[in-house]
């Protein structure tokens, strides 16, 4: 055991043990050989003693004492690789568990020793990911190990280190840790149905407990986001080869986000329909706990990819650099999808009603359903349709108050100084705590309605009454009611201008502290929405978001900007001008004949007749052309680049 508390002393980085380990000088293959063979003979013997002293051994030497560089080295640390893999694919009556832990410890240890190379880890981790779950638990335990390790890594790690490669795993490993992390959550939800009324109570004491593999899931995508949105040029280097770089990098970390966030919306999919299926059955079944089972599935939900992963995800991808045209354009049929499986989830999980478990039916269903409505049914299609947001409050984080309080007890020569301001509050409300109190009634806190000690004064408040300092107070001393500040904005400014007398307590010399409110009463202050609710409302607003950015289009690049006269130009448009097509141009189409002029004088406004309003029946229809000087016709060429018109009469 003392072995094992110095490899756990050794893991810390920051500890002189690890300096001091780090700096030994290698172990000879001997030495391991001979490590090989006592491992072996406890095999033999079923020492489990000797056994986990040896694989603690081995956590050590791989993570600080060998280099496999001789080819008499790789030999002892394929010998050694053989030994922890016979020992973790032993069947489980053959081994316990303490010693199970501890081969997936050693092989997590020298998993860069005994597999060298990208694809033999991969290899190994696609053995973990795809057959762990079945074949054999040691193999669902390395894996946990590894997952657990690579994330604690991948969270001190910079995007576009060295070791960054080493940590994030390539896209097929992360699809299967995707689909194992979607798997777990729907059998988590299904748990909320199926199992029995102590296991669900168990069940709600253990969560939310996120699993390895959703662990590096979120350790892969705090990564990725962390570094897109923190993520600044390098001040002292103006050159174009780091403007380049940079510029690459933040692609890079954009088409990376785009691949996972693509993946962590298609399992959220998966597991919002099975919460709608677990919600819905459970809405309509007569257990006796029903409704303790509904309102502990939103905390169930929770602990699934649902609450670790999507409200990160949802707000990052709120973020300007996010805010592009490439994200919207993918992103979109998911986010509507997302929609609406979260709020008719939510309106489920409200209502708690079987009456509304018929939301998805199919449309041939419809008529039917309609003639059986009931007339509470009629009159709430007939008024409005119940959202999920119905009777729900939504919170007003400026109605819980902002509280403005000095240091306790005040010192000499303090200074305080602070505006609070609540946009669109017609007043503010303010409460002061019952311990305030200051030495002398000059050492005093003024108050001003407004942004600044310019402003109009409300009151002032000094003093106190416990019989020290003064024993006296400013007017009627500290407030104990609620004190009216006429508009939106308060400033506090308090000056201690008294010393400390030696026999003043701490009590004479609280200082004190202000709750400011928009509203005189804080019942009414909502304590938040439910999971699924704001989950919705997330998705409604990045939705809609994302809307916006496909409906402005591409953003305006600087040449149309510096054209932005001429491209609103309706002479430009009246002008006909030849088209390349594959690499073919296209001689300049001719006008069919048309009632109106062929020339517009260019002094006189032009209006088009009553009866050439509406378009002619063809493929196109043209518009008069207007002759322009010569002056502006050679300008506009250049400007365009576009070869000279080739205008061609009307054949009449």
């Amino acid at each position: 055991m003392c072995i094992h508390q110095l490899n756990l002393l050794a893991a810390s980085n920051n500890l002189p043990i690890s300096n001091f380990l780090g700096k030994q000088h290698p172990i000879e293959a001997h030495h391991l050989s001979s490590i090989c063979d006592i491992m072996e003979k406890a095999m033999v013997n079923g020492d489990t003693c000797i056994i986990r002293c040896i694989l603690v051994v081995f956590q050590v030497v791989f993570k600080f004492f060998f280099s496999p560089q001789t080819e008499r080295n790789r030999d002892i640390v394929r010998r050694s690789g053989l030994l922890l893999w016979q020992l973790l694919m032993a069947p489980r009556d053959q081994i316990c568990s303490e010693i199970q832990k501890e081969v997936c410890l050693a092989i997590s240890s020298g998993l860069n020793i005994l597999y060298p190379g990208e694809a033999e880890i991969n290899n190994l981790l696609k053995l973990v990911l795809t057959e762990g779950e079945t074949r054999n638990s040691g193999l669902s335990q390395l894996r946990d190990v590894i997952l657990t390790n690579l994330a604690e890594q991948l969270q001190n790690n910079r995007f576009g280190s060295e070791d960054d490669d080493h940590y994030r795993l390539n896209d097929e490993l992360l699809h299967y840790i995707l689909k194992i992390v979607v798997r777990e959550s729907c059998v988590l939800i299904t748990k909320c149905q199926t199992v029995s009324k102590d296991d669900f109570q168990r069940l709600l004491s253990t969560v939310p407990a996120a699993s390895s593999c959703l662990r590096y899931l979120m350790a892969v995508q705090n990564h990725l986001l962390s570094n897109t949105i923190l993520i600044k040029p390098d001040d002292n280097d103006d050159s174009d080869s780091s403007l380049q770089g940079e510029t690459l990098k933040v692609q890079e970390l954009k088409t990376s986000i785009l691949s996972l966030a693509t993946q962590i919306l298609t399992g959220c999919d998966e597991v919002l329909e099975m919460l709608q299926q677990v919600t819905t059955a459970l809405i309509n079944s007569d257990i006796s706990d029903r409704e303790q089972r509904l309102k502990g599935l939103e905390q169930i939900t929770k602990a699934t990819m649902l609450g670790h992963l999507l409200p990160v995800l949802l707000t990052s991808l709120m973020h300007p650099n996010l805010q592009t045209l490439t994200m919207a354009d993918a992103l979109m049929p998911q986010l509507v999808q997302l929609v609406l499986y979260t709020s008719q989830t939510a309106l489920l999980l409200k209502t708690q009603s079987p009456v509304f478990s018929e939301l998805n039916s199919s449309p041939s269903c419809a008529p039917e359903q309609k003639g059986k409505q009931l007339p509470d049914e009629r009159m709430l299609e007939e008024k409005e349709e119940p959202g999920f947001l119905t009777g729900l409050k939504i919170p007003a984080p400026w109605a819980a108050g902002k509280t403005v309080e000095t240091v306790h007890p005040v010192r000499d020569n303090y200074k305080f100084k602070e505006t609070v301001h609540i946009p669109g509050a017609r007043c503010l409300y303010l409460r002061f705590d019952n311990r305030c109190s200051s030495q002398y009634d000059y050492d005093k806190l003024v108050i001003y309605a407004g942004p600044s000690t310019n402003s109009r004064k409300v009151a002032e408040y000094g003093g106190n009454t416990l019989g020290y300092g003064s024993r006296s107070v400013l007017g009627t001393g500290w407030p104990k009611d609620l004190v009216k500040v006429e508009g939106d904005t308060v400033t506090f400014s308090f000056e201690m201008r008294s010393g400390r007398e030696h026999n003043t307590p701490d009590k004479a010399m609280w200082g004190f502290a202000c709750t400011v409110r928009a509203q005189e009463s804080s019942e009414d202050v909502s304590g938040g929405l439910p999971f699924l609710v704001d989950l919705a409302l997330g998705l409604s607003v990045l939705a809609c978001s994302m809307l916006r950015i496909l409906y402005n289009g591409p953003e305006i690049t600087k040449d149309e900007e510096t054209c932005q006269e001429l491209l609103r130009s309706k002479l430009l448009q009246r002008c006909q001008w030849q088209v390349e097509a594959n690499g073919v141009i296209s001689p300049a189409l001719t006008p069919s004949p048309s009632p109106l002029p062929l020339t517009i004088e260019e002094d006189r406004e032009f209006t088009y007749p009553s009866d050439v309003l509406v378009p002619p029946v063809g493929h196109y229809f043209d518009l008069p052309r207007i002759r322009l000087p010569p002056g502006i016709m050679i300008k506009l060429r250049e400007i365009s680049g576009r070869a000279r018109p080739q205008f061609r009469p009307s054949i009449k």
